[in-house]
């Protein structure tokens, strides 16, 4: 099997070369990543379901550009902070796969690439069962990166 935690050490060794202060490493990826979840994450879900629950079409076609435009980047900040996070796990010399965190962060992504997916299929031809689907998959993904927010919190304050 691969060890990815020694596949990643000489990256992590080269940015603990560059002596990035310890809280930094500690605690950058969850500042970094508590903006995107908490302000880009809440912005998208409540942007997606004005836009599809707003009875005034200006204000629903607005909300779903909006949600049509954010999301991606959304999408990559999570894929960058999520490499990120498994990084300052190797340069702190913490196991990667024992965390809850670290797989709650895993089926995030896996959650959104899905979503993402979805969209980019023009939800199959305008299929209601998809738009539906899509709605639903991303607030279930809102609601576990809430969780995966408090798994964080809990494992730096242990590390």
């Amino acid at each position: 099997m691969v060890n990815l935690t020694e596949i990643l050490e000489p990256i992590a060794a080269w940015f603990r070369s560059l002596g990035v202060p310890e809280p930094i490493v500690h605690w950058g990826h969850p500042a970094m990543m508590g903006i995107v979840i908490f302000v880009m994450g809440s912005f998208l879900g409540f942007s997606g379901w004005r836009g599809r629950l707003a009875e005034d079409k200006e204000v629903a076609s607005k909300s779903r550009s909006d949600h049509r435009k954010l999301a991606p980047w959304m999408f990559l900040f999570m894929a960058l902070g999520y490499t990120g996070g498994v990084l300052s796990l190797v340069m702190q010399h913490q196991p990667i796969f024992q965390s809850p965190h670290f797989w709650t962060g895993s089926i995030l992504l896996l959650l959104l690439g899905i979503n993402g997916a979805i969209s980019l299929s023009k939800f199959g031809g305008n299929n209601p069962g998809l738009r539906a689907l899509h709605a639903y998959l991303g607030s279930s993904a809102l609601c576990l990166m809430l969780v995966h927010a408090l798994l964080g919190l809990h494992l730096g304050i242990s590390l």
